[in-house]
Order: structure tokens, then sequence, then C-alpha cells
């Protein structure tokens, strides 16, 4: 009140005072300046919001994982989509703590360095899941290798008109996707390094910071990568129809390279002025900062609903159903809780019709090592005729890490 009375009545012996804060008597009371309003990031309903869904995001996720290798019947398989699925969490906690360290100018792109890695290690296991779906380079050319390639312009493939599938496609594609998966990296360490030297800041567009030529090698490799794998779901796509795979290239798409264009959208409005710094008597960050947690917040909330739709994507059941046919009989003389004397039977019979002992310390025939006499054998022994042996029949504790059917090893068990 005293200073605004000054402002109303100034003293004529103290001129210089009222001439020296112009800006403090032009302000009226009662109207506090977009500074010292309270920003929503900085609030606790912020971090509350963005915990909330986090935290429930990690334990769909958590579950779902927890559950492929429960069911874990198909490694091949299964060890890319366990990797694909720890997006979420990492995604998660890692904006979710940046946030939480919002106010620091710096934190985030320490932060923003360790998600940019596991994008490139995601890209990496999708794109192998595919080839393992399809049984590899040489069963998915013998498919395509000849036919013509579909000319359109809505599915960007206007300018392979006359073209046939070939190997040399099926590369561009695995190499034009893969290169995504050096350049992430490299330029996440680059932004570190150029941070510490005080030449990048978010939606910095000068010419003489660092951030616009990280942002041009990112969106040539980001495009790059996305038109690569879309070529590569156009040549397969029918190949792939058993395994569901709309949902799965969509919601890894949208995860890594429609996140990285929210970014950018964000960097544009802090460049326009739509997001403004904040500078209080506690604390001052940056335009680009604030810009860098509105992406953490947003995030944090979309991996929520991130979280539900890979929960359908990359489902478990298929894996729990192919378990329920592999295994063995629950009772009976070779079901899974078999007497120790049964068990003791099965090896004496054994090593009594082949004259060898079983190769220790497993008594299951299925882990015979490469090169064992019994792998010539035309057909397995008599009492091999079950349907599945697996390591569970003698011990039950290692159902979930094993369980191999005879055919895999070339065993007939008719």
């Amino acid at each position: 009140m005293t200073v605004r009375g000054a402002a109303l009545a100034p003293d004529p012996a103290a001129p210089t005072t009222a001439a020296a804060s112009p800006s403090v008597s032009a302000t009226p009371e009662g109207s506090p300046t977009a500074m010292e309003q309270p920003v929503f990031l900085m609030t606790t309903a912020a971090q509350a919001i963005s915990g909330f869904f986090v935290w429930t995001a990690l334990l769909i996720t958590c579950h779902q994982i927890y559950m492929h290798l429960r069911c874990y019947s198909c490694p091949n398989e299964q060890r890319y989509i366990v990797r694909i699925l720890f997006i979420v969490p990492i995604y998660a906690f890692d904006s979710w703590l940046s946030l939480l360290f919002f106010t620091n100018d710096q934190y985030y792109v320490y932060f923003g360095t360790v998600r940019d890695c596991y994008e490139a290690l995601v890209i990496y296991n999708f794109l192998s899941l595919c080839y393992e779906y399809l049984g590899g380079e040489s069963s998915i050319m013998s498919e395509i290798r000849g036919k013509p390639i579909e000319s359109s312009c809505m599915y960007g493939t206007c300018c392979l008109w006359g073209k046939t599938y070939s190997i040399g496609f099926l590369r561009f594609c695995k190499q034009a996707t893969l290169q995504f998966c050096v350049v992430k990296p490299l330029m996440a360490v680059s932004t570190v390094i150029l941070q510490a030297f005080g030449k990048y800041r978010d939606g910095d567009f000068d010419v003489a910071s660092g951030y616009l030529y990280v942002t041009i090698i990112y969106n040539v490799s980001v495009s790059l990568a996305l038109y690569a794998l879309f070529l590569f779901y156009f040549a397969t796509r029918e190949l792939l129809s058993p395994y569901s795979p709309v949902l799965k290239f969509f919601m890894v798409k949208s995860v890594i390279f429609l996140s990285f264009w929210q970014g950018m959208l964000l960097a544009i409005l802090e460049k326009c002025g739509a997001i403004p710094k904040i500078h209080s008597a506690r604390v001052s960050v940056g335009e680009g900062t604030v810009a860098a947690g509105y992406q953490d917040f947003i995030i944090c909330v979309e991996m929520f609903f991130a979280a539900l739709a890979l929960r359908h994507a990359f489902t478990y059941k298929v894996y729990a159903d192919k378990r329920l046919d592999e295994q063995v009989p629950t009772y009976g003389p070779y079901g899974r809780f078999c007497s120790r004397s049964a068990r003791l039977s099965c090896t004496s019979v054994l090593v009594t019709v082949t004259g060898m002992p079983l190769p220790a310390p497993s008594l299951c025939p299925c882990l015979l090592p490469h090169g064992h006499p019994w792998m010539a054998e035309p057909r397995a022994p008599a009492c091999w005729g079950m349907p599945c042996i697996e390591l569970a029949c003698f011990c039950p504790g290692l159902s979930l890490f094993w369980n191999m059917p005879c055919s895999v090893l070339g065993y007939s068990t008719r």
C-alpha cells in the first residue's frame, strides 16, 4: 500500500524514487502478472495426476510382463514382446521423474536420453519380432519374391511403379528402419554433450544452437524409419494377418514416432510465444524447459492408455493356450505328478534299452546334447511315446522356463 500511495501522490522531495520504478507504480494492486500466477506443472495436483496414471500403467504392464513369463511357451517370440512392453514402465516412470525435477533446467535432458536410447531398442526388437513371426528373411522372400509392388499415392508407393519385390527391397526396409536405432542414441549423447557446453536449449532454432541441427537429423531419421516400416508392413500384411499386426504396428509407431512430433509441436508453440517462461522469486525456468515439462506430463497420461492398448496388441493368452496344448498329462505314470518310483522306473528302462546312462545332471531325454548317439535314432524309445516330454515331468518347478517338445529335437513320438 505504501508503494501504491507513493504512486498516486508522489513526494516532490523525492522525484527520482518514482521515476526509478515506473514498472512497480504502473501495475495496479490486485492484478498479478503472469509470472506470479501459479504454474500447473509446479503444483501438487499435476504431480498427483501424473503419478496416478504412471503407477496404474506400471501395474497393468508389469502384470502383463509377468503373465508372458509365466506362460513362456514360445521364447523366440516372447523375449521380443517383453522387451517391447518395457517401454511403458521406462517411458512413464522416466517422464514422471523428469516432471518431479521440473524446476531444474538440465535434468530433463538426461531423463530424455534414457527414453531415446530405449526407443532404439524397441524398434530393433519390433522388427526382429516381425521377422520371427514370418520365419526369417528367406521365408519372407519365398513368399513375396517376384510379386509386383502395388503403386498407390495413398500408400506412398507411387515411386515404385513397375517394380517387384526383391531381396533389395526387403533389405532396404530393414536397413532404413535400423538406421534409427543408431541415429537415436548418437543424437541423445550429442544432446547431453551440447547441453554441458551450453549449446543446446529446447525450442531454440538459432543457427548457433545445436537444437536446430539435432531436430533436422531426428526428423530425417524418424521419417525414413517410419516409411520403411510402412513399406515392410505393406509387403507382408497378408503373411502377418494371423498375428493381428495392425494394432501392433500402430502402437509402436504412435508411442515412439508420434511422441517425437508431439514434442516438436510443443517446441513450435513455445517459439510462437504460446508457452511463456517462468520467472519468480523462488524459481526461474526457461520456455524450452516448460515445453519439455508439458511433454513429460502428457506422456505420463498417454502411457496409461498405451498400457491398455499394448495389453490387447501383445496379449499373453495366445501363449497360455499353446502352453496348455503342449503340457504333459497331469496324472498317470508319465504325468506331472507321477510318483518318484515311476520316474526312476522310466529312467531304468531307458538305461536298460540303450545301455547308456542319461546325461547328467538331467533325467529328461529332451536335454540330450547335440551329437549324442540317441540323436541319430530314427524314433524315440518306446517309453518316450508321450505327446511332449518336458523337464516338468521330472522337476515341476522348472516348467516355467523349459517346455520343449521332442519334435523340436527331431524325435518321432509315433
